[in-house]
């Protein structure tokens, strides 16, 4: 059974123009009447309702020419347009977010931009942030892993926010020397996590009952710690040792840090960390009366 290009086009659910568009690309065969008119056959039909289909996907007209022709298969197509869909979707998504966030923060307009760029722009400026305080020490490898933020591609709006926060931070040349610094007093092995937890489960109590830095009582747990302290770092528990421990946790201390990994947590969908500036604040504050 053959067709005049008005019924081919009719069946298919297209224009006539539309028929008459891919008969001239050669995508549908036809012949022609004594007359000079088309005419199709069910092969055309067919082919035309595939075009169709593959068209109202958004694939295009030459994708559709190698499939047609067996230079590429519909499954491979359709695959590499789902995965393409996916980049447009998750693009949209995150811009929608930034006009959420820019409703919320007009004030920080100019800032915007660092939420939109693509991910390799993102994963640069971690890099380069990262590669900035830890370096590529393979033995500081699970660290940089544990400080490295990652946007997923449907962030909310207190991760956007989060984010655009975290970008201001990472350039601040001021918190990178801090970090630095507390990097290099890991490496010294000086105020290790082993450490920082003695102090969280002796101080800890201390801050719960409202000790004073001052009293005798805080005087006699502060020379413990110290006197655990020095041992630990092989050092005698003198005033050298105590203005050293005072600096260290004074950098640790640092509020900026603190919000670092506040920012990470949120952006990475984590619960918020615990809070060790107190702890550094009152330690140092008691450090001060143990002379």
């Amino acid at each position: 059974m053959d067709h005049s290009i008005g019924e081919l086009a009719l069946r298919a659910g297209v224009t006539v123009k539309a028929v008459r568009y891919y008969s001239d690309l050669g995508l549908l065969d036809s012949w022609r009447t004594t007359s000079g008119h088309r005419r199709y056959d069910e092969d055309a039909l067919d082919r035309l309702e595939l075009i169709r289909q593959l068209r109202a996907l958004g694939i295009d007209v030459p994708t559709v020419r190698a499939v047609l022709t067996g230079q590429r298969t519909l499954s491979e197509v359709a695959t590499a347009h789902a995965e393409a869909l996916g980049v447009q979707i998750r693009t949209l998504q995150v811009r929608q977010a930034v006009l959420r966030v820019v409703a919320q923060r007009p004030e920080e307009i100019d800032q915007m931009s660092d939420l939109t760029p693509s991910d390799e722009s993102r994963r640069a400026l971690i890099t380069d942030f990262l590669d900035a305080v830890i370096g590529d020490d393979p033995e500081l490898q699970g660290v940089r892993q544990t400080l490295t933020p990652e946007l997923p591609d449907d962030a909310t709006d207190h991760q956007l926010c989060a984010w655009l926060d975290l970008t201001v931070l990472m350039q601040d040349e001021a918190f990178r020397e801090t970090v630095r610094q507390m990097v290099a007093d890991w490496r010294t092995d000086e105020l290790r996590p082993d450490v920082v937890s003695t102090l969280r489960q002796r101080v800890a109590p201390a801050l719960a009952a409202a000790l004073d830095p001052a009293s005798p009582e805080a005087r006699v747990l502060i020379a413990e710690i110290t006197a655990e302290y020095a041992a630990r770092v092989g050092r005698p528990a003198d005033d050298q040792l105590r203005i050293r421990l005072s600096k260290l946790l004074g950098t640790a201390g640092d509020p900026r840090w603190h919000r670092y990994l506040r920012l990470l947590a949120a952006v990475n969908g984590w619960d918020d960390p615990e809070p060790l500036q107190p702890i550094y604040d009152w330690t140092r504050a008691a450090l001060e009366h143990v002379g």
